[in-house]
């Protein structure tokens, strides 16, 4: 099972970075894990839109469970049914926004499995590559003198070091997995939203203690605003230890998910946007024949009424004349 994994998993992932890092100028490792990061990225740009929108479906849809829960009176069977109707009515699949965090499991499992293998022994850097790669112009001089392997984040962080070991704590590498956690702050915190009326988890656990059954909306709401904390504590803990380029991946990716998610948060805005001005011009475009004719004659009145005025003084001033 194991050399299934690596063959299918492990080994395309570390050739793919190692392509990278063959053909860049300056053959920069560092470089290479941010470029190959993105890369990664825009491949599962459909994956992430999905996710997003089906994330944002679920939210909206609250309002109508509620009422759900509300008219059913405590009988789960018909509330499931009823669910199950709105979900298929409106399109929405409820596992469908963790598809992304199932994909990124085995792409960090087989990036830190490759990078396991360059920090044991760099040569696994000519060796573990596809014959093709390796007839690459820089992997015949590495080949030739592994030395020439640049390890680092354009010389200054030494990827291959964690930021906490034996011999102590290394701050540059403590920076990137600091980092990390705090975009994957925002990046939660920008997804998840701020809902001021929604219940803590504290406040849930006392009504429960009452005898108060809780509702199941305000549960996953309060479960989706303490992941926003725990993600980025999960995250820091799991990657203070390791090397250096993992947490860089970590880094660079919650940028970028941060970028595609304002991208597609603000392609929903315009679109709402759009459908409110069509929805105004037709309400326009619909509006009574009889009304605007009649306005139109009241308007015309008011001209001749204007107009009569204006011809009075002139007609007595001729009187006058003679």
């Amino acid at each position: 099972m194991g050399n299934v994994f690596t063959t299918i998993i492990v080994r395309p992932i570390f050739n793919l970075l190692v392509s990278v890092y063959a053909l860049i100028p300056g053959h920069n490792f560092g470089l290479a894990i941010i470029i190959f990061t993105i890369i990664v990225r825009c491949l599962m740009w459909p994956l992430v839109k999905k996710q997003l929108h089906q994330a944002k479906a679920m939210r909206s849809l609250q309002p109508e469970l509620k009422r759900i829960k509300a008219a059913t009176k405590g009988n789960r069977q018909k509330e499931a049914t009823m669910v199950q109707e709105l979900y298929k009515e409106r399109g929405i699949n409820p596992l469908g926004s963790i598809g992304i965090m199932i994909l990124q499991i085995p792409i960090l499992i087989g990036l830190y499995s490759g990078l396991r293998r360059v920090v044991n022994d760099p040569h696994q850097l000519v060796s573990f590559s596809y014959p093709a790669i390796q007839h690459l112009s820089w992997m015949k001089q590495l080949a030739a003198n592994i030395h020439l392997f640049d390890h680092t984040l354009f010389h200054i962080v030494d990827l291959t070091r964690p930021a906490l070991s034996t011999h102590g704590t290394y701050w540059p590498a403590m920076l990137i997995v600091a980092g990390s956690a705090v975009v994957q702050y925002f990046q939660s915190k920008q997804l998840l939203g701020n809902d001021k009326n929604a219940k803590g988890l504290k406040t849930i656990l006392k009504d429960a203690g009452s005898g108060k059954q809780a509702d199941q909306a305000d549960v996953n709401a309060a479960i989706g605003q303490s992941t926003r904390f725990m993600l980025p504590a999960m995250i820091f803990i799991f990657t203070v230890n390791l090397p250096s380029a993992l947490p860089l991946y970590w880094l660079v990716g919650g940028l970028v998910a941060y970028i595609q998610q304002s991208v597609i948060l603000r392609e929903d805005t315009e679109e709402m946007e759009e459908i409110a001005d069509s929805g105004s011009s037709k309400k326009e475009a619909t509006k009574n024949p009889a009304e605007i004719t009649e306005a139109e004659i009241v308007e015309a009145q008011a001209r001749n009424i204007s107009k009569k005025k204006t011809k009075k003084p002139s007609s007595n001033k001729k009187r006058r004349r003679k």
